[in-house]
């Protein structure tokens, strides 16, 4: 193991991945993106490591970690809900949605409930506006939300 309990395997595949590059110049994203799906999240070490490997500051790769919404720096849970709340979502009753979320699942967004299941999420915009208010868990989209509609949703990834 590595820092932090971060397994060394997912190390030697991260830097195998940015060892495959001809020229790692303008792979940030891409090397980030690769170790989120392996790691699961961007914790500091990784950060760093990512930062030795591709020759730049931590700091650059610490801002473009915080810029972007999709990657994140703590573990999340097994399933990921996101509630859309762009415009057209927000004027349908996403903030009601993600209220109901809050109280049924005892955590505000951005944090995981405590039996690591569920990570809750706002997020500007899904791009199904048509279908608002909507919510997103692990990818599957979910249109037309009603707060009765949330006991469903969340015991359908409890099983």
């Amino acid at each position: 193991m590595m820092a932090n309990d971060l397994p060394k395997e997912k190390f030697d595949a991260l830097e195998k991945y940015i060892d495959s590059f001809q020229s790692t110049k303008g792979t940030l994203i891409e090397v980030l993106h690769k170790a989120q799906d392996l790691f699961g999240y961007l914790p500091r070490d990784v950060q760093l490591f990512v930062a030795r490997k591709l020759g730049i500051p931590g700091a650059e790769v610490f801002g473009v970690v915080s810029f972007y919404s999709y990657f994140t720096t703590k573990p999340e849970g097994k399933h990921s809900i996101s509630v859309c709340m762009g415009t057209a979502c927000f004027v349908k009753g996403a903030d009601k949605i993600l209220d109901q979320l809050k109280e049924k699942l005892e955590i505000v967004s951005g944090e995981t409930t405590k039996d690591d299941l569920f990570t809750l999420k706002e997020v500007r915009c899904i791009g199904a506006c048509g279908l608002a208010p909507v919510v997103m868990v692990d990818g599957k989209v979910y249109g037309r939300v009603k707060t009765d509609d949330i006991d469903t949703i969340i015991d359908t990834y409890r099983k």
